[in-house]
């Protein structure tokens, strides 16, 4: 692969494959930036000069594969790893190492890889503390809503104890409490890891439905054609670098995605 990204990346004057005018798009501030980031864990560097940017309304995926730099990019954006070099921005904002609750405050929620839910606490202990930071009351109560007209399934198991649901459930489980902090940015770790393949389908078409309800995503993925099936845009990291950036469609026709991350040779 090359080490350089390539194609519009950025917006190119299109409709992109999910029919958003990408004209428009590009002329929007970016909701996330991470310009020029590096990272170390002690002397050892993980990620290599990152620029990448969010805007709002997209669904933008990372893609890799093990070992590549996403998770630590996903720790460099929350700020449990100050980089040694570039900025985070939120909203035109440089957040670098602000504690994550702070992030939270400012309109960022994230579903951790393997859902981390707490497993002894119900259903409804876990939502609640997805909301425990906000005081509109009423609005809490829309939001219960509208979880659960997108997970019919959580609402049915609201006084079962977490850890006792299987893990298509507690992944719904996971996304719906993420939710109810009403984000303006939803951050996805690894959303299809352990999931069979039609929960896998399932659970992205609902991300799409929070999508068009307004809700900005940034999805970190192993699954390419899934998680491109669905995005807008797409970055591809190898060994801590961005090593190819472009539209989702143009990823996906891309003869070194193709032959590297789709499994075609």
């Amino acid at each position: 692969m090359s080490d350089a990204p390539s194609g519009p990346g950025m917006g190119a004057e299109q409709a992109d494959r999910t029919g958003r005018d990408t004209t428009v798009v590009s002329q929007l501030r970016p909701i996330l930036e991470l310009r020029n980031i590096c990272t170390h864990y002690g002397p050892i560097q993980v990620l290599h000069n990152i620029s990448l940017e969010i805007r709002p309304g997209e669904i933008v995926c990372l893609l890799g594969g093990n070992a590549s730099g996403k998770t630590t990019t996903l720790k460099t954006i929350l700020g449990y790893i100050v980089p040694t070099q570039g900025d985070v921005l939120l909203d035109g904002q440089r957040v670098n190492g602000l504690p994550t609750q702070r992030l939270v405050d400012m309109g960022v929620s994230m579903v951790p890889e393997n859902r981390r839910l707490f497993r002894r606490m119900t259903v409804r202990e876990n939502l609640e503390l997805g909301c425990s930071l906000r005081e509109d009351r009423d609005e809490i109560e829309k939001d219960f809503g509208r979880v659960f007209a997108l997970f019919p399934r959580v609402k049915e198991r609201l006084n079962q104890r977490a850890g006792t649901l299987s893990g298509g459930e507690q992944q719904m489980v996971a996304m719906a409490r993420a939710l109810m902090a009403r984000p303006k940015l939803l951050l996805m770790d690894e959303p299809s890891m352990g999931l069979a393949p039609v929960l896998v389908q399932q659970n992205f078409e609902i991300l799409q439905e929070v999508n068009r309800q307004g809700t900005t995503v940034f999805v970190v993925e192993q699954n390419a054609n899934m998680a491109l099936s669905i995005a807008n845009r797409g970055y591809v990291l190898q060994t801590g670098k961005v090593v190819l950036a472009d539209t989702a469609k143009d990823l996906l026709s891309n003869p070194q995605m193709r032959e590297a991350y789709l499994g075609e040779l």
